[in-house]
């Protein structure tokens, strides 16, 4: 089979009812790479900040989710768009806290991220990398 050069998907996910819907299309799409079978680490890291990422959009943007998965070769590219125009601030959580983890949890599983303001809202991003002695993710 031959190597994908670039390839994408997108997928709007309602308040509500799309966290979990998320992690399983994520997961669809990481299978179609490869990387569930090649980079389960990684890809279980992509589902993880899929999660995060989706639950900010819902929770603190009050707004529907547009989900974007874009392999470019060499970066699994993740984005999320949310119509709030106000920039993400990560938390120092206690720890009793129920929540105030997830920009943590991004900056520590993806190789970089960061967050673009739009017209209608937000978007953040966070690149993975799938690990340098792992095959490449093959079609």
């Amino acid at each position: 089979m031959s190597k994908i050069r670039g390839v994408g998907w997108a997928r709007r996910l309602p308040v509500g009812a799309g966290i979990r819907a998320g992690r399983k299309w994520a997961k669809e799409h990481l299978e179609t790479l490869g990387w569930n079978r090649d980079a389960p680490a990684a890809a279980d890291a992509v589902v993880l900040a899929v999660s995060e990422l989706i639950t900010n959009a819902h929770v603190h943007a009050r707004s529907d989710a547009e989900l974007v998965l874009t392999w470019d070769g060499s970066c699994l590219h993740l984005s999320v768009h949310d119509h709030s125009p106000r920039l993400p601030q990560p938390r120092a959580a206690g720890p009793d806290a129920v929540g105030g983890r997830g920009l943590a949890l991004v900056d520590a599983l993806a190789d970089h991220w960061h967050t673009r303001l739009q017209g209608d809202g937000k978007t953040v991003t966070a690149c993975f990398h799938p690990p340098v002695d792992g095959p490449e993710p093959t079609a």
